[in-house]
């Protein structure tokens, strides 16, 4: 069930890619559909999806696919530069918003909403780790939207090594705040749009990141028991140890990226604000050459 979890994420994102019409139906019809009809009853007061998290968490991944999708097909939006602020506001919202929940999960034990929770130091060291990665998002005037017929918003400064670093970030966070929904909503769930971003669309992590997201968000407000009751749920061990293990490796990788990117700020003078910063780098040429 992994593995079909996997794939349908990946799928359903290709799908979302074809044309802008598709995408426009996924991400505005079917959410309103699922709102008026749906949510209320799944994923009301006592549910594991019925907190204020999983609520903003839906919206947010849905007001990303829009803003991308003006960004891509509205024409004069990949020159604006007000526009090019959304996805990095957008990315950097979403990671607070986890770094938020950390913090709060430190202090809590036993079940919450119907979730198992073990807080500690781990949730803190996380919380750390979230506010460095928004400090090394860079490179967003170079956002820029693809020739090819899929027209995809790619971000050529988000670079792979920023990229591992978020995920470590993001299965740490699940694995604090929602140990048990891990297996899927962490490992499966992230690794659905870094395959696309290393071997089928290079440059466009954050859009299948978005795309992704708002995928699973929908379907676990819609079938929260998917991840916790049904005969496919896969349990936390809710171990200390592997919680401060998952942290530390998340605390330990964005500390290096934070290193890097300062390095490369002091040596090639770049701006931050208005500059993208590792120009020169292979796998940056490689992007940009390839759109």
């Amino acid at each position: 069930m992994w593995l079909v979890v996997l794939g349908a994420l990946i799928g359903l994102n290709e799908i979302s890619r074809l044309n802008k019409w598709i995408a426009l139906i996924m991400f505005t019809l079917v959410p309103i559909v699922l709102t008026l009809f749906v949510w209320p009853t799944t994923a009301g007061a006592g549910s594991s999806t019925g907190t204020w998290f999983h609520w903003v968490k839906v919206y947010s991944a849905l007001a990303g696919c829009l803003g991308f999708w003006v960004i891509r097909y509205v024409k004069g939006a990949s020159n604006n530069k007000y526009w090019l602020m959304f996805p990095p506001l957008i990315l950097a919202l979403n990671i607070t918003e986890a770094v938020i929940r950390d913090f709060q999960v430190y202090s809590l034990h036993g079940v919450v909403d119907g979730v198992f929770m073990n807080g500690g130091i781990w949730n803190i060291m996380n919380g750390v780790a979230g506010i460095l990665n928004i400090i090394t998002i860079s490179g967003w005037m170079g956002i820029q939207v693809s020739k090819n017929k899929q027209k995809d918003m790619v971000w050529a400064d988000q670079m792979w090594f920023w990229i591992i670093a978020y995920d470590l970030w993001n299965f740490a966070y699940v694995y604090n705040c929602v140990s048990d929904h891990s297996f899927y909503a962490g490992l499966a769930l992230l690794l659905s749009c870094t395959i696309p971003a290393f071997f089928i669309k290079k440059g466009a992590w954050l859009q299948h990141r978005a795309h992704t997201l708002a995928f699973w968000m929908m379907f676990t407000m819609s079938f929260p028991a998917f991840v916790s009751d049904s005969q496919f749920a896969v349990q936390s061990s809710h171990s200390s140890t592997a919680l401060f293990v998952a942290s530390a490796l998340s605390l330990g990788a964005n500390i290096l990226v934070f290193i890097f990117h300062f390095y490369r700020i002091k040596v090639t003078k770049r701006n931050i604000l208005t500059q993208e910063i590792y120009v020169g780098l292979d796998k940056f040429e490689e992007v940009k050459k390839a759109n």
